[in-house]
């Protein structure tokens, strides 16, 4: 990729004070092309990532953790299917957290993530990550604020020990506006091949809405370390998301400076007949 197209997208990094209502959701980031060129760059990007993605996995060296977050509607599952198409499936992993189960419940609540970070080799998605339990929780009374405080300076101390340990976190905060939100669950509601993936709750959260905003960028400033850092991705146009998305992973993993393994002796292997 040229110079010049590595820095189209210029992206919205939480800096601690970030106020969610200052960022304009149908935002470009700096991008001055149309949808039809987006899609193109983003093709190219994502060749680049299906081969960053090939090094990751062959030198097994590396661990890649990204983790999605959005309201409802977001387009998290957007992400995953535009992004990571094409990525060999062997060196990834999607984890989604939502209810935690019986057995979860009895030990702390971020018992269940470890034991799906990613190993040496691996790309892990968090769809939805261990950020539920500062978010649901607070907006519907399950932890007081204090409590919320608390797992923050939790989270960060496991994400420090996880980077500490050699794993890349890039986070990512799919930011939608309210109209975009209910344009995207009336589309669900009339389209037959969408229905499947509407949800009754997603209606009745959506009454939370300004709650939802205020305790997102309380832990977004909160958690947004150097080594952990929260993206905010205008996503009203999913075009943009995609490329904001995969221009960050592109930028990061080009930076590791990856190269494949060499294998001592193979030119005294001979292959007979």
């Amino acid at each position: 990729m040229a110079q010049d197209e590595q820095k189209t997208i210029n992206p919205i990094i939480v800096g601690g004070k970030t106020a969610l209502a200052d960022i304009d959701p149908h935002g470009t980031c700096g991008y001055d092309g149309d949808k039809v060129s987006a899609a193109v760059l983003l093709t190219e990007l994502k060749v680049q990532l299906q081969q960053l993605q090939t090094l990751v996995y062959a030198g097994a060296s590396h661990k890649i953790l990204v983790v999605l977050q959005a309201m409802d509607t977001g387009g998290k599952d957007g992400v995953l299917r535009s992004v990571f198409t094409g990525v060999n499936p062997q060196g990834m992993r999607v984890a989604s957290f939502k209810a935690p189960s019986a057995e979860e419940l009895k030990h702390d609540y971020l018992w269940r993530v470890h034991h799906e970070m990613p190993l040496k080799g691996m790309l892990h998605v968090f769809n939805r990550g261990h950020y539920e339990d500062v978010l649901i929780t607070r907006v519907h009374g399950l932890i007081d604020d204090a409590t919320a405080k608390r797992r923050f300076r939790q989270i960060n101390d496991f994400e420090a020990m996880a980077v500490e340990e050699g794993t890349i976190i890039l986070k990512f905060f799919l930011h939608i506006s309210k109209a975009e939100q209910k344009e995207r669950l009336e589309t669900r509601l009339k389209e037959p091949t969408r229905q499947w993936k509407f949800n009754i709750n997603d209606v009745a959260e959506r009454e939370h809405w300004d709650d939802y905003q205020r305790v997102y960028q309380d832990a977004l400033n909160a958690t947004s370390t150097k080594n952990a850092p929260w993206y905010v991705v205008p996503a009203d146009r999913k075009w943009l998301r995609d490329l904001y998305v995969a221009s960050v992973l592109v930028q990061t993993l080009s930076a590791l400076d990856m190269q494949f393994p060499a294998v001592a002796g193979l030119k005294k292997i001979v292959i007979k007949d």
